[in-house]
């Protein structure tokens, strides 16, 4: 494959991040809800931060997700045209004996997948 610049000398597919797990697919049906129409993945580093938990029963996954999903939503719809936003989320901290929300600040990211089609990842700031 030859860019403007010349040939690519590496590339890292979105799918080949799927597969080795450096981007957490959020699934069709949470993403619709999201996008209506596009593929939406976390980055492993967003979802540890944001989402993950394995410290008791008082906090839910699918609950955490939801809300990362609908603040990236609305910093979508609240900047529009623009391919990235911050927006904050608060979450209890994954680790053992954490119990009071804290802020966390992610990115989402709207740009072409592996097909040139929109796709949508959030990730926390300084990832690219």
């Amino acid at each position: 494959m030859t860019e403007i610049f010349g040939p690519v000398i590496h590339g890292y597919s979105r799918e080949k991040a799927l597969r080795d797990g450096e981007l957490v697919d959020v699934g069709d049906d949470l993403a619709r809800e999201v996008t209506r129409q596009f593929p939406l993945a976390l980055t492993r580093a967003a979802h540890e931060e944001a989402v993950a938990w394995n410290h008791g029963p008082d906090q839910d996954e699918t609950g955490r997700l939801r809300d990362v999903l609908h603040m990236a939503r609305r910093s979508m719809l609240t900047n529009p045209g623009r391919e990235r936003a911050d927006f904050r989320v608060l979450r209890v901290p994954n680790r053992p004996g954490a119990t009071r929300p804290l802020a966390l600040t992610l990115s989402v990211v709207i740009g072409p997948g592996d097909d040139g089609n929109p796709v949508i990842t959030v990730m926390l700031p300084d990832e690219d």
